[in-house]
């Protein structure tokens, strides 16, 4: 399974222009069944979207604002950072959210924003019914009714003033991967969109990376450019230019994945510093949406040599990966005369962190990265959350930035 997965994610990612030059013979003979696929799925979301359009499928409306982070394509456009970083910033703000995560893969996203949002007012609801889970949130801990101005007006303090203005009454939801979340009502639509591979081959799934068709953008309050500092001015301008044709008034920021800290495995309350893999043969393992914006940050940080072992999203590490991982790391060790570093994301830490100890005698660290917004053409980080309140002001009180 794990390697037709692998199969289908390079088909998605190819350009049919490419295909008779990239694709085995095998992935060629599969395109005609994922095509026929890809065009029931297209249906199947025209109808679904018209049955919730329609009113046929009941669409939850929650007594506080929900905002959405999701996206088009699937995996590695960074949502759950964003949803970190939103969070964050509401709980600093005296605003307590819920977020609302549907668990899966083993609910690595979960475990890993807990740790991030740990002391902080920040809820974190797990479950595919996330109207259900919502609803039993909000009746333990209440909420701030938003058509009261001074709820958003708090996210104009000093931060320094979140912890005397906070309140475990839930004043925001959060959606993490909400975009398909159709069943819950969202008052603000944050799309996140990989700068690496934005839009895969254009198709739609099983064929491409969509998960639904680029026109989708036009229910986006705000786009976020992913991995920025991984892509060409030229590809970063074709992106801007491709979400404005489909709708031209749309703000778009840009983001990137910085590096933080390492923590070893069995003790994430020791921080180790980056400098740590200075110098050092490095082994990046990981089962992420996109693991190559994980590797070149590694690169980056100055390791004397990276290799890599990528799996599918959220792959549940088995005794012969571990076989497969220890292989690799005898060979480099062999290669370069020196013990390697096994490092790995903070979502396949959180997954399944005790099978990780198979790996002694060699030593496996966790990176720990934080999203950052980079300046651009006046888009700043404090211009990002004043659109953010904005939005949610329009909303719910009718006022007007100040």
């Amino acid at each position: 399974m794990e390697k037709l997965r692998r199969l289908v994610n390079q088909i998605a990612h190819t350009p049919p222009s490419q295909r008779q030059s990239y694709l085995s013979p095998l992935q060629l003979s599969l395109i005609p069944l994922l095509s026929f696929a890809s065009s029931l799925y297209k249906l199947a979301l025209y109808l679904r979207y018209h049955l919730y359009h329609w009113g046929v499928f009941r669409q939850h409306r929650l007594p506080v604002p929900v905002i959405s982070v999701g996206n088009l394509t699937w995996g590695g456009n960074g949502k759950t950072p964003m949803v970190d970083f939103v969070s964050l910033w509401l709980a600093n703000s005296g605003i307590s959210p819920l977020i609302l995560t549907r668990g899966y893969g083993g609910g690595d996203e979960a475990k890993m924003l807990q740790r991030h949002l740990f002391g902080t007012s920040a809820k974190i609801g797990v479950g595919a019914n996330r109207a259900a889970t919502a609803a039993c949130f909000l009746e333990r801990y209440g909420y701030i009714d938003p058509h009261h101005g001074t709820c958003f007006e708090r996210l104009g303090s000093d931060p320094k003033m979140g912890t005397h203005l906070n309140s475990d009454k839930i004043g925001v939801a959060i959606l993490d991967d909400g975009m398909q979340h159709l069943s819950l009502w969202r008052d603000l639509e944050i799309v996140m969109v990989n700068g690496m591979v934005p839009w895969g081959n254009h198709q739609l799934l099983p064929l491409g990376s969509l998960r639904e068709p680029l026109t989708a953008l036009s229910r986006a309050d705000v786009v976020v450019v992913n991995h920025a500092d991984l892509v060409s001015e030229q590809n970063i301008k074709a992106i801007e230019l491709m979400i404005q044709n489909i709708k031209e008034s749309l703000p778009i920021f840009f983001t990137r994945m910085a590096p933080s800290y390492f923590f070893s495995v069995g003790n994430s309350s020791c921080k180790l510093p980056l400098r740590a893999v200075h110098n050092r043969v490095i082994l990046c393992v990981s089962a992420i949406g996109f693991a190559n914006a994980f590797v070149q940050g590694i690169e980056k940080i100055g390791s004397l040599h990276v290799d890599h072992l990528d799996f599918s999203d959220h792959h549940l590490f088995q005794t012969e990966d571990i076989e497969m991982i220890r292989l690799r790391l005898q060979k480099l060790q062999a290669n370069f005369d020196s013990k390697p570093i096994v490092v790995i994301t903070e979502k396949d830490y959180d997954r399944e962190p005790e099978i990780l100890n198979h790996l002694d005698p060699f030593e496996v660290l966790v990176l720990s990265s934080q999203l950052q917004i980079i300046p651009r053409k006046g888009c700043t980080e404090d211009s990002y959350k004043k659109l953010l309140r904005h939005l949610l002001e329009v909303k719910f009180s009718g006022l007007q930035m100040t």
